[in-house]
C-alpha cells in the first residue's frame, strides 16, 4: 500500500480548517484544539470506569460477519468497570462500539463542547468507542459517509485511511460497508491481496487529546497500540453524490443485505465475500 502520511498540526483556525482540509476533503490530526475540556484532564480509564462503572456495554470483537448476526449485534457484554479492569490487565480484542454518551452516561457532557469547525454537528449522536492492546476495527466507511471529527483519550491508536476513490483497489464486500475481513492491514499479503499494492490511503498515530477529522465516506481502520478510548463527533455529508449514498445504504442497502441473509444464509456471506476478490481483480486484470 502507498500511504503518505496525516498532516499533523498543533491546532488551527475555522478558516484554515475549512480551506486546507475540509475543501480538499483531506484528512488532519489536530494536536492541540480542545485543550480547554476538563475532559483532557478527566477523561482516562479510571474515571470511565467511576462515572460508569455500573453501565452494562456491549462489547464487539473481530470475528468475521455471519448471516444469523444482527446489524450491529453485539457479541458478549459486562460492566463497564469490569470491561476496564479487562484492558488494564491484559490484551483483549473486545471493544465497545458506538456508545451514545447523551443516552448512557449524561454527566460526561459537562466535560466537552462542540468545537467549532465550520460545520454543523450533529449534537445528539456523541459516540465513545473503547479499545483494548492490540485490539482493531475491520476496514470500513460509515453508513452515512459523514464528516467524522475522532476525539483520542488515554494511549495510542494507529489509524489507515483511505477515501472512495480507492474502492477498486480495496476488495469491497457488495451490498456491505466492509472489505474482505481476512486482509491484515498491518501487514498485507500481497501476493493473496494484490490489488492493494496500489491503493493510495493515509497513516497516522493519535496521542491523549488529538483530534484526527476524517472526510466524507473515509474508509478507516483503527488498531488500539494500547487501551484507550475515543468519542465522535460528525456532521452530515456536503457532497450530493455522498449524500445521495448515504441515502441508498440507510434505506436500501442495508434492508436488502438484510432480507438476503435471511434467505440465503451463510452462502450470501460466503459469495459476497468470493465476490469481493472476483470483481477487484477483473476490474484490474489480475489473474
Amino acid at each position: 500500500m502507498q500511504l503518505e502520511k496525516i498532516d499533523k498540526v498543533e491546532t488551527l483556525t475555522k478558516q484554515e480548517f475549512l480551506k486546507n482540509y475540509f475543501k480538499p476533503q483531506k484528512p488532519v490530526i489536530i494536536e492541540h484544539f480542545v485543550d480547554d475540556w476538563p475532559a483532557i484532564e478527566k477523561w482516562n480509564l479510571d474515571y470511565m470506569a467511576e462515572v460508569g462503572g455500573d453501565r452494562i456495554v456491549p462489547l464487539y470483537d473481530d470475528r468475521p460477519v455471519r448471516h444469523d448476526e444482527g446489524f450491529n449485534q453485539a457479541h458478549a457484554e459486562m460492566k463497564m468497570r469490569d470491561y476496564i479492569d479487562l484492558l488494564k490487565k491484559e490484551p483483549t480484542r473486545y471493544r465497545i462500539f458506538l456508545w451514545n454518551i447523551l443516552k448512557e452516561i449524561p454527566e460526561l457532557q459537562k466535560d466537552f463542547s462542540y468545537p467549532d469547525f465550520g460545520l454543523k454537528l450533529m449534537k445528539g449522536l456523541p459516540m465513545l468507542f473503547f479499545g483494548g492492546e492490540d485490539s482493531y476495527t475491520f476496514m470500513h466507511y460509515d453508513i452515512d459517509l459523514a464528516n467524522i471529527f475522532h476525539f483520542h483519550f488515554h494511549g495510542k491508536k494507529e489509524v489507515i485511511l483511505f477515501d472512495q476513490s480507492q474502492n477498486d483497489y480495496l476488495y469491497k464486500i457488495p451490498h456491505s460497508l466492509i472489505v474482505r475481513e481476512d486482509i491484515d492491514f498491518d501487514n498485507p499479503d500481497y501476493e493473496k491481496w494484490p490489488a492493494l499494492k496500489q491503493a493510495k490511503g493515509y497513516i497516522g498515530q493519535l496521542e491523549h487529546g488529538n483530534v484526527l477529522y476524517m472526510p466524507e465516506g473515509y474508509w478507516h481502520y483503527m488498531h488500539y497500540l494500547t487501551p484507550g478510548f475515543s468519542m465522535s463527533l460528525r456532521a452530515i455529508a456536503r457532497n450530493p453524490k455522498n449524500l445521495g449514498k448515504a441515502v441508498y445504504n440507510v434505506f436500501v442497502m442495508r434492508h436488502f443485505d438484510n432480507l438476503m441473509r435471511r434467505w440465503k444464509g451463510q452462502a450470501w456471506i460466503d459469495a459476497k465475500n468470493e465476490k469481493a476478490i472476483i470483481k477487484t481483480h477483473e476490474k484490474l486484470g489480475i489473474d
